[in-house]
């Protein structure tokens, strides 16, 4: 969203608007944005000075999106809960202690609550049937309420970095889960500390970065020099990500080992001068391109496709069976992917590279939950199974469409294994 100002807010430069971005260190709400009623339907507040948000904020019937990132609530402001059309609050950095069940809108389809002090969530959330992205990484949760499992189109969570002790089983049960991430928590801890442990590093000094080569939501990544090779370094942006802390990812990246399929973590960056923490992975040559842009405000859990996309039947057979094998490697390591999503697939129309395993968990194979853990990575590749069908210009095997049927069903126990989609793919 582009940054607006007040004074164009007051001069009425932007009547009609239906997007609204301040960050001027604002600390009381400001009443002009009441002019834009009629209209306005994403508000962004982030990185002011707020505490508090006025008792008419419903008066913005339309309110679709708010934002309040970066601002010094303690509380999760009540007047969201009487917006009619609020589906998305977005209330990240925020300082949050408490989340009052007043507060949860009643169409809520998004709720990003990451990097707060949150020790609870309200049972009342169990009655916000229609949310479907849930992130609380970065607070200090023990438990979640039961009743979340009334959340019946839940599909994406983000539990990493708090302080569970045991991974909540009742939310296995969650008939649409496909997207989670859970690592960072004390019952992680020993699994991380043993695959940091035992990685190669590489020092900072021994590193010639060179340019940017882009930017991911946990990370920026270079193009860089190292003992004479071309190489990509990921350097983290904060101690926090929406997906969990930065050494979880690092874990993840490099228990994962090599795979033909599999993007691979060479090691950890040691020695930086501002101590940020990084990785250190292969320079894949530029004819490589994600598949698909990630979620936007609408699809809320679903990549967001270019308008002229487009694959032939062999090349989607190509890619589906290069992710399930990516994937099989994984969980026979004990890393649930968390993220399996087109945007993290890279294509040159004739390789596929799993990467970025920023919401990767490590797991315990033999532990009685791990099948209902796999079916989880399952049921995000049925998604982008049926994502790729959508793109396709050529009729699929009846074999592609039954795979993506049974991935997707609703009672984890119906899911196959990531073998069993390898041999119905090849």
């Amino acid at each position: 969203m582009t940054l607006q100002t007040l004074q164009q807010l007051r001069s009425g430069a932007l009547q009609g608007a239906t997007r609204l971005k301040l960050c001027e260190d604002l600390t009381t709400f400001p009443d002009e944005i009441f002019d834009l009623a009629d209209t306005l339907e994403i508000l962004d507040l982030g990185g002011n000075n707020l505490t508090s948000l006025p008792h008419d904020l419903p008066r913005l019937r339309r309110l679709r999106v708010l934002f309040g990132s970066g601002n010094r609530f303690t509380v999760l402001p009540e007047p969201l809960g009487n917006l009619p059309e609020l589906e998305m609050i977005g209330f990240r950095g925020s300082t949050l202690t408490e989340v009052p069940a007043a507060a949860l809108a009643p169409n809520l389809r998004c709720l990003i609550l990451t990097d707060n002090h949150l020790r609870t969530i309200p049972h009342h959330i169990g009655t916000r049937d229609r949310l479907q992205k849930l992130m609380l990484t970065g607070n200090r949760l023990t438990t979640l309420p039961q009743t979340l499992t009334q959340c019946r189109r839940l599909e994406l969570l983000r539990i990493a970095a708090n302080d569970f002790t045991t991974l909540p089983t009742h939310l296995l049960d969650l008939p649409r889960l496909s997207w989670l991430a859970c690592a960072g928590n004390p019952f992680t801890a020993t699994a991380e500390a043993d695959s940091l442990s035992r990685s190669p590093s590489l020092a900072w000094s021994d590193i010639e970065l060179g340019a940017r080569l882009g930017e991911g939501a946990s990370g920026h990544i270079h193009q860089a020099r190292h003992a004479g090779h071309d190489v990509a370094v990921k350097l983290f942006k904060n101690a926090m990500t929406s997906d969990g802390l930065p050494r979880s990812e690092m874990a993840a990246g490099l228990a994962a080992g090599h795979h033909p399929n599999l993007l691979p973590v060479v090691g950890r960056l040691t020695g930086h001068p501002d101590g940020r923490d990084g990785t250190v992975m292969p320079l894949l040559e530029s004819r490589f391109r994600p598949l698909a842009a990630p979620p936007s405000f609408d699809s809320c859990t679903r990549d967001v496709y270019a308008a002229d996309a487009a694959l032939d039947a062999t090349s989607v057979m190509s890619i589906a069976l290069g992710v399930a094998e990516a994937a099989a490697h994984l969980h026979a390591r004990g890393i649930l992917n968390g993220d399996l999503y087109a945007h993290n697939i890279l294509y040159d129309g004739h390789h596929t590279w799993l990467s970025d395993l920023g919401a990767a968990s490590l797991y315990d194979t033999a532990a009685p939950q791990a099948r209902a853990v796999q079916s989880l990575d399952i049921r995000a590749f049925g998604c982008l199974l049926e994502e790729l069908a959508t793109i396709c210009d050529d009729p699929l095997p009846r074999a592609y469409h039954d795979l993506t049927t049974t991935c997707l069903s609703e009672d984890s126990r119906d899911r196959p294994l990531f073998s069993d989609a390898i041999r119905a793919l090849v």
